[in-house]
């Protein structure tokens, strides 16, 4: 990208960032007690409400399982019924605790370790693992691990989709590409500019946007978005 097309592309990016921030101030996203708890949030929220992920963390830890070692002690009829709530248990179970037999062997079941390893490096033994995408990596990264890398979701595409600034179709490698090209490489900035797409995804650009009173709105000169 020519440095001006850069320039360009950065002012849009941190102008969806201001409005949003003014509407919402701080998210404090990801929810989650430990950098383990985090992983394991990114591993179940797979094609479920965050609200379910709630309840299953929950249970996990009135079950005490929310540590590598009691997951992979326990049985798993107990894990799959803590996990129930988040969908696709048994197959998220499997996942689980497939992340947590990798964690120990490599990290000593230590996130920290894990944590200060190269972010390319990390990052290809994730998405080695089954089950784990480009997105629950890259949450994994950002979130547990301070990496600066940019967390691209749905709600990501179709909020820059709609303004104009990416199609909607872009290849998730290169929206990633996109944001971390554009932007300071900010381990603070990244985590809070996914959380206010979260947050405003959810709340107006969904499938049917919701345009009334979304913080974006004055960035469409009156003009409906792209669906």
């Amino acid at each position: 990208m020519s440095e001006p097309g850069r320039s360009r592309r950065s002012a849009a990016l941190l102008r969806l960032y201001d409005l949003m921030a003014a509407h919402y101030g701080p998210t404090g996203w990801w929810p989650g007690d430990t950098p383990f708890e985090v992983a394991v949030g990114a591993i179940l929220t797979q094609n479920t409400a965050w609200t379910n992920v709630e309840k299953a963390i929950a249970n996990l830890k009135a079950a005490r399982l929310m540590a590598p070692a009691a997951l992979l002690a326990a049985n798993r009829d107990t894990v799959e019924a803590a996990l129930r709530p988040s969908g696709y248990f048994r197959q998220k179970t499997e996942r689980v605790l497939l992340f947590c037999r990798w964690l120990g062997e490599r990290f000593g079941g230590r996130m920290d370790r894990m944590a200060a390893e190269p972010l390319e490096a990390l990052r290809a033994e994730l998405l080695a693992l089954k089950g784990i995408g480009p997105e629950t990596a890259d949450d994994i990264l950002l979130y547990a691990c301070g990496k600066p890398v940019f967390v691209v979701d749905a709600y990501t595409r179709r909020i820059l989709g709609r303004h104009g600034i990416a199609p909607q179709e872009i290849p998730y490698e290169a929206l990633r590409a996109l944001f971390e090209t554009s932007l300071a490489p900010e381990v603070a900035l990244f985590k809070e500019f996914h959380g206010l797409i979260v947050w405003t995804g959810k709340d107006f650009c969904r499938a049917r946007p919701q345009c009334d009173g979304c913080p974006l709105a004055p960035l469409l000169r009156g003009k409906p978005p792209k669906d």
